[in-house]
This record gives C-alpha cells, structure tokens and sequence, in this order.
C-alpha cells in the first residue's frame, strides 16, 4: 500500500468520522475514490467532493494537490456551508477560517498562521450579534497566547473584559477607551449577565486593572479589588452588605506579599487582624471577642532564625488571662521559652511555668484565688516532680 502523506491524515480523519454516521460516495473530478484508501488518493490533484450515499447531500469538499489535501476545505450540514478554512501543505489552518449557522451567518471568523490563531477571532451569536472577540499576538511577539479579549451578551452588553498591554481589539471595541489608555484617569467598564443584571464594575489605566467590583443578585457589593501605588487591597462583603474580610498585599517585581488580613463578624465588628512585614514573616497576631474586647495579641520580634513571638490572652473583661513567650522554629514552630503565667479574671496570679532554651517545663508553681502558694515544684526531665527548695 502506498503510504499516506502527514496532511492527508487529519482530513481522512474527519471523513472516518462523518462515515460513522453515513455512506459516502467520494469523487476527484469525476472519478471515484475512497479516502480512507491512500493508494486511491495517491498522486491525484482536484477537487474532492464527497455525498451522502443516500441522500445525496454534499458533505465535504476539500482540494488535493498531488494526493495531499492543501487548500481550500467546505464542510457541509444538510447541505448547507457549516465551516470553510483552508490547510496548509502540513496539514495545519492556514489564512481565513469561518463557521456558518444552518441560516448562513457566520458564527465564527478567524485567521491561522500554520495552526496558530493570529490576530483578531470573532464569535456570533446566530443572530449576528457579536459574542466574543480575541486578539492573539504575532509568532514574533509571543507566540498564540491570548491577548486580549471581550465578550457581550445576547442583548448586546459587555459581559467580559481582558486588557492588553496596548489597544488591540479595535474596530469590535474601542479598549483604547475600556483599558483606559485615553490619558484621562481610570476608565469605568460595567459587566453584565444574560438576565442584564450588572455583575461587576472594573478600571484600567493602561490596560492594568485597578479596580474590580463584583455585586450580589440584590445589588450589594460582593467583593471589592483596589489597587494604588504598590499597594492591592481585597474586601469580601455579605449579602447584607458588611465587610467580613480584608486582605492587603504589598506590590514588588512579578509578585505581590500578603502585609494585612482582617477577618469581621457578621455585624461588621472586627475578630482578627494579621500582619506580616515586606519579607511575609508575621509581625501581629491580634484576635477579638465580639464585645470589642481583645481574645489575644501576638507580637513577633527578631528576624530570620531568631524570631520569636510573645502571646498575651484575655477574658472578654478585658483583664489578661495569660501570657508566655516562644522561640520560632521551622514552620512556625512554637517552642515555649522563659516564664508563662496564667491569671484570674481579677488579676491574681493563679499559676506560672518557666522553660528551659529547649522548651522544657523546669518550675512549676500554682497559687489560689487569695495569692497564697499552694505548689512550687522543680520539674525533671522525665516528667517527675519533687518540691522545690533553693
């Protein structure tokens, strides 16, 4: 048998597929061929057409140079145009390429340059109505990646936005406008979903994004992303309309770190507030009863190896209940170091610990409510315990 060229595959393909479905009757200016037969195709150069055996509806034509199909290739639904590209000598999409609806319309348009989409790809709704366009660089500008794009509604709104960092979506939409290029301030682009109901409202200055607004069904905001100077900050909001998170990032080259997190009850009263410094090592800690009054206060100090943090807690009174220090290993790894005491609501000393560099308990003593002694032990490696005596 002789062998089949690279392009003739992808096309063969294809008609194995429509032959699953229905008898075909193919022919090259006038003469019988089975495509799925390389030696009937072989060395051929025409016009492939292909029926349908019992209907006799076209279902493909395809030009064959030299037994390869290259060319011009219309694909055919109840004999009506569906698609129509052409390939190149490789077999890969090459120049114009468009999809039609069984009215004619054209539900796609785009170009290839040897398989890759380049430049402007349009979508219809089968009204005509725009649906999505896509802008795809140059090979000389890197490679078919998405640039650009924009999408609308049935009814004609702005569904989906993404900015380039130049205007590139022109004349489908003026994004020197939407993404903010203008020189004006940041521009404003409302989103919409099918039912028309406004889902987000965005702002370029130069193609960035700097803010993004997103809104519940009842038209409260859901979400909100800022950005000014270095600094992004992220809140997320109830239903009802009150911030339950806030979350800061510091801006550096191709990263953004995490400097702040807030956390909010469902009345809107703060619960936690996080901080980190520029290197994302934490710096605060701070936790809240829902009367105001503070749970606990972390505070880190050192850096690198030798970092460590000093916890305080408190009863929703507000008087301190406890308080240790602890050395930072590995993963924010607590090691107990020093003196931890606990206290009563009224501020007496009910109990203290003192550990050894390793995180050892080496003394233990207890009070009662009154501030009189009622245990003082030395503590031993193995757990035992005897009275502790200077």
């Amino acid at each position: 048998m002789i062998p089949r060229p690279a392009a003739v595959i992808g096309l063969l393909a294809l008609l194995c597929a429509t032959l699953a479905h229905a008898q075909l009757d193919c022919e090259i200016n006038g003469r019988s061929v089975n495509p799925d037969d390389g030696s009937s195709t072989a060395g051929k150069t025409g016009l492939l057409r292909c029926k349908d055996r019992t209907s006799g509806e076209l279902q493909r034509e395809s030009q064959i140079q030299n037994g390869v199909s290259m060319g011009l290739v219309r694909i055919y639904e109840k004999g009506k145009l569906a698609k129509e590209h052409s390939l190149n000598a490789k077999g890969n999409l090459q120049g114009r390429a468009r999809e039609f609806s069984p009215t004619g319309r054209v539900l796609r348009d785009a170009t290839y340059d040897d398989g890759q989409e380049r430049g402007l790809v349009r979508s219809f709704y089968p009204d005509g109505k725009l649906r999505r366009a896509i802008f795809y660089p140059n090979s000389d500008t890197g490679g078919g990646n998405e640039r650009a794009s924009v999408e609308f509604t049935e009814h004609g709104q702005l569904s989906a936005l993404r900015c380039a960092d130049a205007p590139t979506l022109a004349p489908v939409v003026d994004d020197a406008k939407l993404c903010g290029f203008s020189g004006t301030g940041p521009s404003q682009v409302d989103l919409f979903d099918a039912r028309g109901t406004l889902r987000s409202r965005l702002a370029y200055v130069s193609g960035k994004r700097v803010r993004a607004q997103s809104f519940y069904d009842n038209g409260k905001t859901s979400s909100l992303d800022e950005t000014v100077g270095n600094q992004r900050t992220e809140q997320s909001f109830s239903s009802e309309g009150v911030k339950r998170r806030e979350t800061a990032f510091l801006l550096v080259e191709r990263a953004s770190i995490r400097v702040r997190e807030q956390a909010f009850s469902e009345k809107g009263t703060l619960v936690r507030d996080q901080r980190w410094n520029s290197a994302g090592e934490p710096i605060v800690d701070d936790s809240y009863y829902l009367n105001g009054q503070p749970r606990s206060k972390s505070a880190y100090s050192g850096s690198g190896d030798a970092r460590a943090v000093e916890i305080t807690e408190f009863y929703d009174s507000g008087q301190r209940a406890a308080q240790g220090r602890y050395e930072l290993q590995g993963r924010n790894r607590q090691i107990p170091v020093g003196t931890h005491q606990r206290f009563s609501e009224k501020g007496t000393l009910l109990a203290e610990s003192n550990f050894d560099a390793k995180g050892r308990v080496t003394r233990e003593r207890a009070w009662d409510e009154n501030g009189e002694l009622q245990r003082d032990d030395e503590v031993f490696e193995d757990g035992s315990r005897k009275a502790y005596t200077r």
